[in-house]
């Protein structure tokens, strides 16, 4: 069991209601990211490959449109299925979203975002037990994971557009919002399953606003970072050793 020694020892763990407000939170925070870029940040490169500022942002409007809209879901992943060919499903999908908003100017991809992050959260929130339950296989790394419908939904997406948000924030020079109520939350749910992946003791204390002390066990690996740069590096993004070569899903 992961042991919080932090701000955040007097949360609970995310519940549904939590992790939906947690989604609420962050598409508008992305949303505001994004009303406030300049001219010439949309097409600075990002630490995604082959994606500058406009591309990135296409994409994660395109995971809005898709979560908020049955018949447009259903149309991304026929399409993402084609373009995936052998490759793996989930970057036919992204290249599908990229390409289909690739004619929308600045202020067309802000005024989609702003409207549809409220509605995707409030659709996602929705989505029934029955289907929540719903198998689905997704690649980690060099592994084929069998994912519920439900953790994409209610962890995935979320930790999905707050990394973008922060490798827009990388990209542009400009400082990220950081809250211990709302991102502290985020990180912490990404040591959680950080710590359940490894399965070993440890000892990790994270800077910055959305940081703090967790352990596990006793003994271990003791690491010191950057609360940002934990998670960066738990997504691909950076070089780690050791425990921190442990990938998790953003």
């Amino acid at each position: 069991m992961t042991v919080r020694t932090t701000s955040t020892d007097s949360l609970p763990a995310p519940d549904g209601a939590a992790r939906a407000a947690l989604a609420a939170t962050e598409n508008l925070r992305f949303g505001e990211v994004v009303a406030g870029l300049g001219a010439d940040d949309w097409s600075r490169p990002t630490d995604c490959p082959v994606w500058d500022v406009r591309a990135l942002v296409a994409h994660v409007l395109g995971m809005m449109e898709g979560f908020s809209s049955l018949r447009i879901w259903v149309h991304q992943m026929r399409a993402a299925k084609k373009a995936a060919g052998d490759g793996p499903m989930i970057d036919g999908l992204t290249a599908v979203q990229v390409a289909e908003r690739r004619h929308l100017g600045p202020e067309q991809l802000t005024a989609r975002v702003t409207m549809t992050g409220p509605r995707q959260a409030r659709a996602r929130a929705r989505v029934p037990a029955p289907l929540r339950r719903m198998p689905l296989k997704q690649e980690v790394g060099s592994a084929t994971e069998t994912w519920r419908l439900g953790y994409l939904l209610d962890v995935v997406l979320t930790r999905d557009t707050w990394m973008h948000r922060v490798d827009i924030g990388r990209a542009t020079g400009r400082e990220m919002v950081l809250t211990a109520d709302h991102d502290g939350r985020i990180v912490a749910d990404v040591v959680d399953e950080w710590a359940r992946r490894h399965g070993r003791p440890f000892s990790l204390e994270l800077g910055g606003p959305a940081g703090g002390r967790f352990a596990q066990g006793s003994g271990g690996e003791e690491l010191a970072l950057d609360a940002v740069e934990f998670c960066r590096t738990l997504s691909g993004r950076a070089d780690g050793a050791g425990l921190l070569t442990q990938q998790v899903p953003f």
